[in-house]
């Protein structure tokens, strides 16, 4: 790493605390019981494992390797009685379809296997959205056996027919009015079929968003003539200023981060200088080049006082002044962006992008974005006519009030004075527990459709697999209600078929209408002053990246899914800064066998007051501020999401994010996280290795020093030196994987379509507490001091002072993340440890894994240095401690079949999606040519999921492979390269684009 930063992964490595020095040596630090791992003991003569169990207990030797004899779980399949003509059995086909859920847009390609999807990525198809990791684990909601089968009433059974007889006579005579509630509505034809509903009865249309963006829609509104939101253009952008917008994360339903990474790409000796002023840590703000952690009453003084300075009524704030002169000197080539959804707030910022000549440039206000519509204020009187008795019929689709408002009491009060309450939630949620007919949706894999995210950019929705239950699409139900004699197929075929070409949009997904753009007049708004008192407790709410807005949240992919920044899954919580938590009382601390506890709190915002709730101690958090994520506390989620977590959409007050009457109080008790951010602790030098891009400009190799030893030969590097026979890769494949750091984001996209891919299960909170998360990929998060030595020499700071001070934790520390999987070393420690021979070294330099011959020793674990095998303490798929997907009928269609279920004993690790390499070497050979490029780009999950283009795959036999390019490159090195494992998986130094 850089020889003048110190890096840590937890408060407890930072301290030295010794459970470091037990997570590292030790890869299993809790072991089962004997007792309990072997079979019962006193059914040993009669267990079916008992030869298998008995060596595990004795150790292992060479001969025992004959002895030993692997279950694998009993997988049902059902033959065709006729096959599909489209379906060849072990050939998958891909269908591009669109996500659209309220609150993730994403243009996808679906995978599926005998007619089943089972893996989703991205479209490369121009103009379309990348997927994160919510959309990618969305295949797996699609399996949830929560979903409803049928109609039901009054949670009785009932059939489509007498529904909507029902239904049709009620709105027929319906006293009062009749609204349809939905989710922003993106749909052409949807909102034509809404429209058409509405005028046969009289009926309003309001749309909902969980996720308010009110602030900059009617900012827009009175700057520029339109409610719409903008179209970024980051890759334009050479100065990036973001006052808390968490753009890598959760911004308009959509993704940034190809766009962010297109100019920020050191090797063209330019990037964009990215700031991020904000209060809790965010993607956005760890992949800043400048971070400047503030609360969120100072953000908003800061971003006046940018404004004062640009039309030169005051000089910057000394926290400013840098960033002015970049704005002033890139105008036409920055972009500055808000959270805060205040109209007041974004009316200035719109102005202050006016000065600097954005619009038209970095900012596109012609081409739209149609994500989030809403009006808050709608919803607020829907309440109050449902109070007054005057709505008789109320229509729900796409959302879920009751549990995401604020004042959800109040709505559900008013809810049970309507006649006619009718749901489409594919579940019964926390409202459509509250309505006489649920009338289930389908899933959209299941679904036609259409989708006008951006503006003359119409995405389509085919489905992939018949729908598993007796559901309705939510257009069908309308049309059927309104008496119409189409369906909602012939009416989706209909209305394109006539504009666009309809079998080719539906192959392509995405097309582009040839339509006059938006005419957008001359910034006309108001600036007023957003000055804010500033208060000594802020509250900072969010959505995590896992789950979101909660919609999700049965979902045990995403449950289980790290946070890339607190590392912490199955939980929400407080996140306060080490300062504030000292203030207050609250602490953090890691039991014997490395697993996090904590304090929890009482939290009090105005009148507002919730009880236990977690607190973790995060690196980066403002000073007096908390973070909390939304989406979580559900009650009517399903079996994996009741329950986890706490409800935080009661603190979203006034449709404001931030609040500034703020108690918190330390109370009796203490919490348990899943927190994984020690698991897997390496050791070893240089892990990251990172400089400037003056530094890099100056010199190629900065920051990527080569390693010598000294041999009797003279000073030799690693790959010089051998201790074993290497292995001759001359020829054939020789497959790499290769890492950008500085491409990276943490966003997790891959590490969640590893799991899809792989079919590797999902633990619970309890076992991910005892290191024993099976995640093939993880995303190691590092901390860094921010004392370097030119820190140093600048402010004149003594040598044993700025030693001192890489000591101490940062308030603000720099952020690098790493993804790590099985490196696939080509001297392979795993491989000379195992006394079956179960991992061996293949002659294409992968390292694999043989599970039947598998008999759970652990030796190869144990010397594994980079602490990336995974254990089956239990035969996850059958034991019913384990109520996930892969314990489930349903949710077992999910699986992969041409990848092995593990069972109970069994070790596991990346296998480089072996699987994908086999399909396109047979590929390329039935075709008589040599493998693409692009063949290779998409065999393995994580690099056909990276929206950036951080991990590459391919032959580095062929020159004409991209990775074959990477890794002679300046930047690239392995990892804890001293050991001289001579690892197929590389990476290249992390550049951050700060003056040195």
């Amino acid at each position: 790493m850089t020889k003048q930063k110190k890096y840590w992964k937890g408060f407890a490595e930072l301290a030295n605390d010794p459970i470091i020095d037990k997570l590292r040596q030790n890869e299993f630090v809790e072991e089962i019981p004997i007792d309990d791992f072997l079979a019962n003991h006193n059914n040993l003569s009669e267990s079916k494992t008992s030869r298998r169990d008995f060596l595990k207990f004795l150790g292992f030797s060479t001969a025992a390797a004959t002895l030993a004899a692997c279950e694998t779980p009993v997988v049902k399949s059902i033959p065709y009685v006729v096959k599909p003509e489209e379906i060849t059995p072990g050939v998958a086909n891909w269908y591009a379809s669109t996500f659209y859920d309220g609150n993730d847009f994403a243009n996808v390609l679906v995978k599926t296997r005998e007619g089943r999807p089972i893996f989703i990525k991205g479209n490369d198809a121009p103009y379309s959205s990348s997927p994160n990791a919510r959309v990618i684990s969305s295949v797996l909601s699609l399996y949830d056996s929560n979903r409803l089968q049928g109609v039901i009433k009054r949670n009785q059974s009932i059939s489509w027919a007498k529904a909507d007889s029902q239904i049709i006579n009620k709105l027929s005579n319906a006293n009062g009015d009749i609204v349809v509630l939905t989710n922003t509505i993106v749909s052409p034809t949807t909102q034509n079929i809404i429209n058409d509903f509405s005028k046969k009865y009289s009926a309003r249309h309001i749309q909902y968003d969980t996720i308010s963006y009110q602030g900059m829609l009617e900012a827009n509104k009175e700057s520029f003539g339109h409610r719409v939101l903008p179209t970024y253009n980051f890759e334009k952008a050479d100065v990036i200023v973001s006052f808390g917008t968490d753009f890598l994360g959760n911004l308009f339903n959509k993704s940034f981060e190809k766009q962010y990474i297109a100019n920020r790409q050191p090797k063209k000796g330019k990037m964009s200088r990215h700031f991020q002023i904000e209060s809790n840590l965010t993607l956005s703000g760890a992949n800043a080049d400048v971070r400047i952690p503030v609360k969120p009453s100072e953000k908003l003084n800061l971003l006046e006082n940018l404004y004062d300075s640009l039309v030169g009524n005051s000089s910057p704030n000394d926290k400013l002044k840098v960033i002015v002169d970049e704005l002033l000197n890139s105008k036409g080539k920055s972009l500055v962006l808000c959270d805060t959804n205040d109209k007041t707030v974004q009316v200035m910022v719109n102005a202050i992008n006016n000065i600097l000549e954005n619009y038209n440039q970095t900012i596109d206000l012609t081409r739209p974005i149609f994500t989030k519509s809403a009006d808050d204020n709608a919803i607020s009187q829907l309440i109050n006519e449902m109070n007054d008795g005057k709505i008789s019929a109320l229509i729900i689709s796409g959302v879920n009030p009751s549990y995401s408002l604020p004042n959800a009491s109040e709505f559900n009060a008013a809810l049970s004075k309507v006649d006619l309450k009718i749901s489409t939630a594919l579940s019964l949620d926390e409202t459509a527990s509250l309505c006489e007919y649920v009338c289930p949706d389908r899933h959209y894999l299941e679904s036609w459709g259409d989708a006008m995210a951006s503006f003359n950019r119409v995405s389509f929705i085919q489905p992939t697999i018949q729908p598993l239950f007796n559901s309705r699409q939510f257009q069908d139900s309308l049309l059927v209600w309104t008496k119409s004699k189409i369906n909602y197929y012939d009416y989706l075929k209909d209305y394109w078929s006539s504009k666009v070409s309809w079998s080719s949009s539906l192959h392509n997904g995405i097309i582009e209408l040839n339509e006059k753009r938006y005419f957008v007049t001359k910034f006309s708004g108001q600036v007023e002053s957003i000055k804010t008192k500033i208060t000594d407790l802020e509250l900072s709410l969010y959505q995590s990246n896992s789950i979101g807005d909660g919609s999700q949240s049965n979902n045990p992919w995403l449950q289980e899914l790290p946070d890339p920044i607190t590392r912490s899954c199955w939980d929400n919580y407080l996140t306060v800064s080490a300062s504030t938590a000292r203030k207050y009382g609250f602490s953090n601390w890691n039991i014997s066998n490395g697993a996090l506890n904590g304090d929890i709190a009482r939290l009090t915002v105005g009148n507002i007051v919730i009880e236990n709730v977690p607190v973790l101690i995060q690196p980066g958090q403002a000073v007096g501020t908390i973070g909390f994520a939304l989406g979580y506390g559900r009650t009517a989620s399903g079996k994996v999401g009741n329950g986890v977590g706490i409800n935080a959409y009661p603190f979203v007050i006034n449709n404001q994010y931030t609040a500034s009457d703020v108690k918190i109080e330390k109370m009796e008790g203490e919490h348990e996280f899943a927190s994984v951010q020690l698991h897997h602790t390496m050791m070893g030098r240089d892990l990251i290795k990172e400089t400037t891009l003056n530094e890099y400009i100056k010199n190629p190799k900065s920051g990527n020093e080569q390693l010598l030893y000294d041999t009797h030969k003279g000073k030799l590097a690693p790959d010089q030196i051998d201790l074993w026979q290497a292995h001759d890769h001359e020829t054939g494949h020789f497959w790499n994987l290769g890492i950008d750091l500085t491409a990276c984001t943490g966003c997790n996209s891959c590490v969640v379509a590893c799991h899809a891919e792989n079919n590797v299960p999902v633990v619970g909170k309890e076992e991910v507490r005892k290191s024993r998360d099976m995640h093939w990929l993880r995303i190691d998060r590092y901390y860094s001091s921010d004392m370097t030595k030119e820190i140093a020499n600048e402010k004149e700071i003594s040598a044993v002072s700025k030693y001192k001070a890489m000591e101490v934790p940062s308030e603000n520390p720099d952020i690098a993340f790493q993804p790590v999987m099985c490196q696939h070393c080509n001297h392979a420690p795993c491989e000379t440890v195992c006394p079956v021979a179960a991992t061996t070294h293949s002659a294409e330099g992968l390292n694999h894994m043989t599970y039947n011959r598998c008999v759970g020793t652990r030796y190869c674990a144990n010397n594994c240095p980079y602490k990336v095998r995974r254990f089956n303490w239990f035969n996850y798929a059958e034991n019913d401690a384990f109520d996930y997907n892969m314990n489930d009928d349903l949710g077992k269609m999910v699986l992969n079949p041409d990848v092995t279920v593990r069972a109970r004993g069994v070790m596991e690790k990346c296998s480089m999606c072996i699987q994908g390499i086999q399909k396109i070497k047979l590929d390329a050979k039935k075709d008589g040519r040599k493998i693409t490029n692009e063949e290779a780009l998409n065999v393995t999950a994580c690099s056909s999921s990276c929206p950036t283009g951080a991990i590459t795959f391919g032959d580095v036999n062929d020159k004409e492979h991209y990775v074959s390019q990477l890794v002679d490159d300046d930047r690239s090195y392995q990892l804890i390269d001293h050991l001289n494992t001579k690892n197929s998986v590389f990476y290249q130094t992390k550049i951050r684009n700060r003056k040195a």
